[in-house]
């Protein structure tokens, strides 16, 4: 099996190391990018230090995915209202004529693409270590951190490892995926030793897992879990009280502790390079939803006035709002999801075991040994309105037959949404569009949406597939 392993990492690192000629061209363009923003921050009278980080500064990017982060660090004591806004111009004035994306973190940052190659522009404080103004303080300490500690072998196993987690879609650690970050790569592999160590750990996860690199808790361990209750903890090795890890979904970390036992058992290069979606046709997705016995519900909205990254937290926080509120009313949630083209399309998918429930719920009451509770019971439901059948005792306890407030799920959701469902929890942003228009749709009738955005097919087709493209 080791041998086996091997083979299949061989093929990989051939295909994720980039060449010395690719090398060359993104250290000149990274190089080039620095200077031209450092020139345009003095030309604008903007004091700062411009400095090349994330993979390209430490040398574990991968040979088909080069992207540039570049750092304007300023002085501390620029107020953290203009921070962003003043760096982003610079950095829009330093890269003109270039397709232009604003992002936000923590503040606003620029995203932008030269010469097809991904660039990020990011503003930052230069501060002494710990004391940190903003999230992003911390990065130039760990890129002088990893650049340390990592030689060619290692940088190997952390470009193997990206892989991996690229290719079981969980990488990266955007809200839009709430997975592992390029940072988290690196550390697990300063701490393991090698990608196989790390798939090793993880195959045998057993619910929670600590890892304090520089042992600032040793011998007090008793403390982690107060200072950090998530069930995966990496202690930032350049600040004591941050989990590296703390933005890691719980799913993610899940698909990784299954994808680890299944490559250890059956090593496969799909695992890195898995095979694209490829959609169902018209005739096929119909027949599918039409015999899958379930409902799929589709809410589709326009664009929602934000950057992409406020948005899929907008988008998850609706989702689950909405969720919270169908099972509230006994709607049976099989599965969740949320897709957007990041611009004028976003669409939440539940999909329910039926739609319609029955006009009448059985509603169980207190035990008659708690005398007081009857009593309220009693005076609630007798003579109400939407009492059908009862009061009566069943086993000990009153029950009733009431009338449920609503039992169409498109019925509830359009009342809920009407006027954007913030007094249902629907996020801000969204509800400013909902409130302006919104549709729902059941099962096929979001074949018309399907036809036209190759996209979204390939996101459904997945969805109705369910399983990991890995997983035999």
């Amino acid at each position: 099996m080791k041998r086996e392993i091997q083979k299949v990492l061989q093929q990989v690192l051939e295909q994720v190391t980039p060449s010395q000629e690719q090398r060359e061209k993104i250290e000149r363009l990274a190089e080039k990018l620095r200077q031209k923003i450092s020139q345009t921050a003095k030309e604008m009278g903007v004091e700062a230090k411009v400095r090349v980080e994330g993979s390209v500064a430490k040398d574990t990017w991968l040979s088909e995915e080069p992207e540039i982060d570049i750092f304007m660090q300023v002085s501390p004591e620029l107020p953290r209202e203009t921070l962003g806004g003043l760096c982003l111009r610079v950095a829009k004035k330093a890269t003109e004529g270039a397709k232009h994306i604003e992002r936000f973190a923590e503040h606003p940052y620029l995203e932008t693409f030269i010469q097809n190659v991904r660039v990020n522009i990011v503003p930052c404080y230069q501060v002494k270590k710990g004391e940190w103004k903003s999230a992003t303080d911390r990065t130039p300490y760990h890129t002088d951190y990893v650049k340390q500690r990592l030689d060619e072998e290692l940088r190997s196993e952390v470009r193997l490892l990206k892989r991996f987690m690229k290719g079981i879609d969980v990488y990266g650690a955007e809200i839009k995926i709430g997975g592992f970050s390029g940072y988290l790569c690196e550390l697990f592999i300063i701490y393991h030793g090698n990608f196989v160590k790390v798939l090793e750990k993880f195959a045998e996860w057993n619910g929670r897992m600590v890892i304090d690199i520089e042992g600032y808790y040793l011998r007090r361990e008793d403390e982690l879990p107060l200072l950090f209750p998530e069930p995966l903890v990496v202690v930032d090795p350049v600040d004591a009280g941050r989990n590296v890890a703390a933005a890691v979904r719980r799913e993610k970390a899940d698909e990784l502790v299954i994808a680890s036992r299944a490559f250890l058992r059956k090593p496969n290069k799909k695992f890195f390079y898995p095979p694209s979606t490829k959609p169902f046709n018209q005739k096929a997705i119909r027949r599918i939803i039409e015999d899958r016995g379930s409902t799929l519900l589709f809410i589709t909205f326009g664009k929602v006035d934000t950057v992409p990254d406020i948005l899929w937290g907008q988008l998850y926080k609706t989702q689950k709002s909405l969720h919270k509120t169908m099972e509230r009313h006994d709607f049976q949630m099989l599965r969740t999801s949320v897709w957007s083209n990041e611009n004028d399309l976003n669409i939440i998918v539940f999909e329910l075991e039926q739609a319609k429930l029955p006009a009448v719920k059985k509603h169980l009451g207190p035990p008659l040994e708690k005398k007081s509770e009857c009593e309220k019971f009693l005076m609630k439901h007798l003579g109400s309105e939407r009492t059908v059948c009862g009061p009566f005792v069943e086993k000990g306890r009153w029950v009733v037959e009431i009338r449920r407030r609503e039992n169409d799920a498109v019925k509830l959701l359009c009342e809920k949404l009407k006027g954007g469902g913030r007094n249902v929890g629907v996020a801000e942003k969204i509800a400013q569009t909902v409130k302006k228009g919104f549709n729902i749709l059941l099962n096929e009738e979001i074949l018309d949406v399907y036809r036209s955005n190759r996209e979204f097919a390939e996101f459904l087709t997945s969805f109705l597939v369910g399983k990991p493209k890995w997983l035999e």
